[in-house]
């Protein structure tokens, strides 16, 4: 797999995560955890790139991809947790009648916590590439 590729991968959770702070400024709560979890997705399948230089499992499981790159990044406790989190919002918010709950969980408070972590860990990934 080529630099572009993995070049994209990036880009592609760059713009994620500035869409999550735009979702932050404007109150579309839900859609903050959404796009963190876009954007941790998409920059573990880029890292996953780098290592294996083949295309990375098609799957949204944040787990999964950490568990894949076992070996070539390492990751605490508390960003594996923040990924299990991540993949609970991504993984309910696709089905409308888990979009009311949802969007009772995701408070301004929830969110901006749900945000300033996934900043940490993303800088940290981003950093991987």
């Amino acid at each position: 797999m080529s630099e572009k590729t993995i070049k994209n991968w990036k880009a592609l959770a760059e713009y994620d995560f500035e869409t999550a702070a735009v979702m932050l400024e404007t109150g579309r709560y839900l859609y903050v955890a959404f796009m963190c979890q876009q954007c941790i997705e998409k920059i573990l399948k880029g890292i996953y790139v780098a290592e294996f230089h083949k295309t990375p499992p098609y799957t949204h499981s944040l787990v999964r991809l950490i568990d894949e790159l076992s070996g070539h990044i390492v990751v605490s406790d508390s960003q594996r947790r923040i990924c299990e989190e991540l993949s609970y919002y991504y993984i309910e918010s696709r089905y409308a009648e888990q979009i009311q709950e949802l969007t009772r969980i995701a408070t301004p408070e929830k969110a901006g916590e749900i945000y300033s972590l996934t900043k940490g860990f993303f800088e940290c990934l981003r950093n991987k590439i």
